[in-house]
């Protein structure tokens, strides 16, 4: 090989190193195509893909070392869903520290759970939550905004893209806020909730019924504990078996973008205290309209054990606590609780 021969390969690897480097600083939405990665990957399936472009692709000030770790975190989501394909149910002994989450067996077809409106205004709230979750993150899946799917890879971008974990459930309560017009949350709160607050309580527990079928499944109404120790009489919600958790197969997106931020956007913006208590061996959750969480139960939900099937095997402890080496994502080395949530993470 001459010496021209070798400048010109030179070149080459430069040009497209410079150009895997290149973030832009400025973009409004989010276009990619799966085509080529599908070629790299023809193993990989559609949505793992989609996933993994989505997590790659950033906007700002990320820069190329991001990026890697983003793609990492998205490589050991998809080979952790691979690995779930291959087996129907879970291992009945799950490696200690770990819970291993209900069967897959019995998993409901959430596509065929509706609420009591209907399955047309179930997939118009699906359309506008994904909307509204598109724009607090900055990114978009290419799948169509009624498809469930499209707000998973959503919701592991959010996860992926900050370091703090503040900052997920701070987004995540925006997109909460984004649901209502800016006036209604405080005016409740004035008209509502202070003075009439156990018929608030159930008000906000019948809406979240009608209104968040399409994202938790099958729910029902039930009492439950409230404040000064007395029963609420339909004031609460069961969720029998959540599909956002099913679907995200992690503790630590569960508490960071569902359990926190709904908990503080109805007690700091709607004025009614909430307590959620997700149940990770059955995917259940008790919404307790009425009952403001304790110091206890908010440690119980951050000291919970990973889930089995957690898609990162409880490996971005150092990820979240924001070190920069592309290294941070090795398997976490504490069993005991799901990494994304330990004390350390808060910055």
């Amino acid at each position: 090989m001459n010496s021209f021969t070798l400048l010109a390969h030179a070149v080459m690897v430069l040009i497209i190193r410079e150009s895997l480097a290149f973030v832009p600083h400025r973009c409004s939405t989010y276009q990619f195509q799966a085509h080529h990665l599908r070629q790299a990957a023809p193993t990989c399936g559609r949505v793992q893909v989609r996933r993994r472009l989505l997590l790659e692709t950033t906007c700002g000030q990320v820069d190329l070392q991001v990026r890697r770790r983003l793609l990492h975190v998205s490589e050991m989501s998809m080979s952790s869903e691979q690995d779930a394909t291959t087996s129907s149910t879970f291992s009945p002994s799950p490696p200690p520290g770990f819970v291993s989450g209900p069967s897959l067996d019995d998993k409901p077809d959430y596509e065929n759970i509706q609420g009591p409106l209907g399955k047309a205004i179930d997939r118009l709230f699906l359309r506008i939550f994904r909307s509204r979750m598109a724009e607090k993150v900055g990114v978009d899946s290419e799948l169509p905004y009624d498809d469930y799917q499209g707000l998973m890879e959503l919701t592991a971008a959010l996860n992926a893209r900050y370091s703090d974990r503040g900052q997920v459930q701070a987004i995540a309560q925006d997109v909460l806020r984004s649901l209502f017009p800016s006036w209604l949350p405080g005016q409740y709160a004035i008209l509502f909730s202070r003075p009439f607050p156990a018929f608030s309580a159930r008000m906000n527990a019948w809406a979240t019924w009608w209104a968040g079928t399409f994202l938790m499944g099958e729910c029902e109404i039930n009492d439950c504990e409230v404040d000064g120790g007395g029963i609420g009489r339909s004031q609460g919600l069961l969720v029998k078996r959540c599909r956002f958790l099913e679907e995200a197969g992690c503790a630590s997106v569960c508490v960071n973008s569902c359990k926190v931020p709904t908990q503080n956007f109805f007690i700091e913006d709607m004025g009614l205290p909430l307590t959620m208590t997700p149940d990770y061996t059955t995917n259940e959750c008790q919404f307790s309209f009425g009952l403001t969480p304790t110091a206890q139960s908010e440690l119980d939900a951050k000291n919970t054990p990973c889930l089995s099937r957690c898609p990162t095997n409880g490996s971005m402890r150092k990820w979240h606590s924001g070190e920069g080496s592309s290294t941070v994502l090795l398997a976490s080395t504490s069993p005991n609780k799901c990494s994304l949530m330990d004390e350390e993470n808060e910055q």
